[in-house]
């Protein structure tokens, strides 16, 4: 019998019907500590069950005391998690997996703007240092990570939904210098062809090998390392070509592969190995972080045709668009500085409009006054209005 803490900060009210999540969570073995292995991979499955179920994590420490059994998962808790069951729990090699079975309370949105899906494009991250990939021929690393960071935030059950620019190459160094000397077409680029108001960056920045974890008097075991793993993220709203939200992650994890092997990045057995599992775990971090950030952020989108008191926008019913909705619309009028840099200015208008017709990633909204619509124009911003179309009638 064992007994581990585990706290969990959540920062939301729940509601009160509780779902079945059934999740596998992984720990890698360092130093033949199956404890503290049991531990993460009791951690990760909670993590990814709390995701699943849609749930915004601060951080994920401690649930409460309890005590893992063979047979049973015990936590007593006083929120979210109602019950967990322990269905299975083995060793392959230095890994320990945990499938546990849990009865989670979900929340209730924080926002009302929450109820908004917010859609980002996930690009390809950079390699600083493509030297360093050379240890196991990891040069498809950037597109691999990248790959499976939209695989896991598209699994999850977010207010965010994920679209894919993963195959091209993108030189993002001038996004993370501290100058913020940027080129804001990449973004209005990215945007535009994946009709996603946010682009997410990332850089990773150092996949070097750390210290040596097998004796070097036992020649007979195969030489095992720890790698690093270090990436940047930053996020940009399309709209004002501002940076809403940034983050650095780090990580080590066990690199058990010979020197002059050659790594597959793409196989799910890399991403089963303790090293794989450790960047899985800060891309679990980024969908809780992600959530947070943008959830409570206002939807906008942009105005793509104008037909007499109706215009066309680029917001649809996977953004929660929904018929009856009030929309505000701003215009577009940016400042350009001396050095030629333009700054996203947006002026209020009175004019609003309802949406009519919803489609997937479009909509067809109508004037709401008898006045006519007055100086709109193409790209003009649309922003959802958290009211009843009532309120904002004009007699």
């Amino acid at each position: 019998m064992k007994h581990f803490l585990i706290i969990v900060l959540l920062i939301l009210s729940f509601n009160t019907k509780a779902e079945w999540f059934e999740v596998v969570g992984y720990g890698g073995i360092v130093d033949g500590d199956t404890a503290s292995a049991r531990q993460m991979a009791v951690k990760d499955a909670i993590t990814q069950a709390l995701i699943f179920s849609g749930a915004t994590v601060s951080s994920v420490q401690t649930v409460a005391d309890g005590v893992l059994e063979q047979d049973e998962l015990k936590i007593k808790t006083h929120g979210q998690i109602q019950h967990v069951n322990l269905i299975n729990e083995q060793q392959q090699g230095e890994q320990y997996s945990v499938t546990l079975h849990l009865d989670i309370i979900p929340q209730q949105a924080q926002c009302r703007e929450s109820k908004f899906n917010k859609q980002i494009t996930v690009t390809q991250s950079q390699l600083t240092h493509p030297d360093q990939a050379r240890l196991g021929q990891i040069f498809d690393i950037p597109k691999a990570s990248s790959q499976r960071l939209f695989n896991t935030l598209n699994e999850r059950n977010m207010g965010v939904k994920m679209i894919p620019y993963i195959d091209r190459k993108l030189d993002v160094r001038a996004f993370f210098a501290q100058q913020f000397e940027y080129n804001a077409n990449l973004i209005d680029t990215l945007s535009r062809s994946s009709n996603s108001q946010y682009v997410l960056l990332s850089q990773i920045t150092d996949i070097s090998k750390g210290r040596k974890m097998n004796n070097d008097y036992a020649f007979w075991e195969s030489e095992s390392y720890m790698r690093n793993f270090k990436i940047d993220f930053a996020l940009f709203d399309s709209q004002t070509n501002d940076q809403v939200w940034s983050q650095h992650y780090s990580t080590q994890g066990i690199w058990p592969h010979e020197k002059t092997q050659i790594v597959n990045v793409n196989s799910e057995e890399f991403w089963r190995t303790d090293y794989g599992q450790k960047i899985q775990t800060i891309f679990n971090k980024v969908g809780q972080d992600l959530n947070t950030a943008v959830s409570c952020l206002k939807t906008t989108g942009k105005i793509l045709m104008i037909d007499s008191d109706r215009v066309v926008i680029n917001l649809g019913q996977s953004h929660g668009l929904e018929a009856g909705q009030v929309l505000s619309i701003l215009h577009r009028s940016n400042l350009t500085a001396s050095n030629g840099v333009q700054y996203s200015h947006h002026i209020q208008t009175i004019e609003q409009v309802v949406v009519e017709q919803v489609n997937a990633q479009s909509a067809i909204a109508r004037n709401l006054s008898d006045r006519p619509l007055s100086n709109i124009q193409l790209n003009d911003i649309i922003k959802v209005v958290v009211k009843e179309p009532e309120s904002f009638t004009l007699e």
